[in-house]
């Protein structure tokens, strides 16, 4: 088996942005999916990007990068459809897939890269959770193989809490701070946070 693929979730609308698109917002000099994009590379492993569309203006933030975008035509149906379209396009042999969201800025290579080792670690039996200093579960989330049938009948925009509520294999890491919990969905969350930086 090949080593767990990530997942990037960036076909979402931002539709609390009111307007902007929170997965373009800029952070570290670039917009946040070149960073999270270019973060999901450096940690090692082969990356998708789920967008609704190859086409869509977001493609332009992966100019150059080594990955493969994923179109969600039904995007708008929810998240269980950019996971069921990425679920389908990885190659046959991957032992487990990373669910990253493209909304969380603080998620570092070094935590994607924690997530991943504890992955093989575990011979890819496991679910592997990132959570925050205080336990607090959160995401990124590594998914073995054998979830790969669930994850692809899933429905709706719960992503995949429905297969982790029912998972009674989860190990969890714990990532600095609160990186595996922020995510920001609103221009006053962005701007709360830049305050912050």
């Amino acid at each position: 088996m090949s080593a767990a693929a990530i997942l990037i979730l960036a076909a979402g609308a931002s539709s609390r942005m009111r307007g902007g698109d929170k997965i373009m917002e800029e952070i570290a000099g670039a917009p946040l999916l070149t960073v999270l994009t270019t973060r999901a590379l450096a940690a090692g492993s082969e990356v998708f990007v789920a967008l609704p569309s190859a086409d869509h203006p977001r493609a332009a933030a992966l100019s150059g990068l080594d990955v493969t975008i994923v179109p969600v035509p039904d995007a708008a149906e929810g998240m269980a459809r950019s996971i069921a379209c990425g679920v389908a396009a990885l190659p046959v042999d991957t032992s487990g897939v990373m669910l990253l969201p493209a909304d969380m800025p603080e998620l570092s290579q070094a935590d994607l890269t924690a997530i991943l080792r504890a992955f093989a670690g575990g011979m890819a039996r496991h679910v592997v959770r990132g959570a925050a200093t205080d336990g607090t579960a959160g995401h990124p989330v590594v998914f073995p193989a054998r979830c790969f049938d669930d994850l692809s009948a899933l429905h709706g925009d719960q992503g995949a809490r429905s297969i982790l509520n029912a998972e009674t294999d989860i190990l969890t890491v714990a990532l600095p701070a609160q990186h595996a919990l922020t995510d920001l969905d609103t221009p006053e969350e962005w701007a709360a946070w830049r305050a912050k930086q």
